[in-house]
């Protein structure tokens, strides 16, 4: 890649990251960049195309530094869930070498701009359907698709917290309690308040059949 237009790139995301896309100006970005600004047009056209490119390559990064992880096509879907929880921690509170990347894709999910909609079709929605997958094998095979969609985004909501208010839970939890918040332990847990959740849902589905059977019989 060109070495300018990789070096505006990264200077924007990070400009980005900072200050967000309506506050962050092509002039602060190079700067940050030591280049032209009409550098930014000939490469990306407009500073909207930039920020896109900007937030595509937070997303590579991170996906690069944490890939999906493999599993067996025998595993099984509580195996499955646990990697897929323990590769979504990482995206988002590991790396600590890069956190202006997931400082920007934060941005994203919670000031939505113009780019949502593509970030969401290449990015996002492949990985929603991943976990759809998991959880349909984990709950009867009649489950309604909205109800599959609430437990998956329940799951990345799990996840998403410890991104979103990480200081917050530093702050409220005990002195010793450093190795219990780390993504291993976390995914874990999340793991297992999750199959707790799914088991309770399926347990409680089979009950209510059971009852409109009995009130049918009677």
């Amino acid at each position: 890649m060109d070495n300018v237009r990789e070096k505006i790139l990264d200077s924007a995301g990070r400009v980005f990251a900072e200050r967000g896309y309506k506050s962050a100006t092509i002039r602060q970005i190079c700067q940050a960049a030591e280049a032209n600004v009409a550098a930014v047009n000939y490469y990306f056209g407009d500073k909207q195309r930039l920020y896109l490119e900007a937030v595509k390559q937070a997303h590579r990064r991170l996906a690069t530094q944490f890939p999906l992880p493999p599993w067996p096509e025998d595993a099984p879907p509580e195996s499955k869930l646990n990697r897929f929880i323990r590769m979504m921690l990482a995206r988002m509170i590991g790396g600590k070498a890069t956190p202006w990347e997931q400082q920007l894709m934060l941005r994203e999910v919670l000031h939505p701009t113009s780019a949502c909609r593509e970030l969401v079709e290449e990015y996002f929605r492949p990985l929603l359907e991943l976990l759809l997958g998991i959880v349909g094998e984990l709950l009867p095979s009649d489950t309604a698709a909205h109800q599959l969609r609430q437990v998956a985004f329940s799951i990345i909501g799990q996840c998403l917290f410890y991104r979103i208010a990480g200081e917050i839970v530093e702050m409220m939890s005990a002195s010793d309690d450093d190795n219990h918040f780390t993504i291993e332990q976390l995914a874990e847990h999340i793991t297992r308040f999750s199959l707790a959740a799914i088991s309770g849902a399926s347990d409680s589905d089979d009950r209510d059949n059971n009852t409109r059977r009995s009130t049918t019989l009677a």
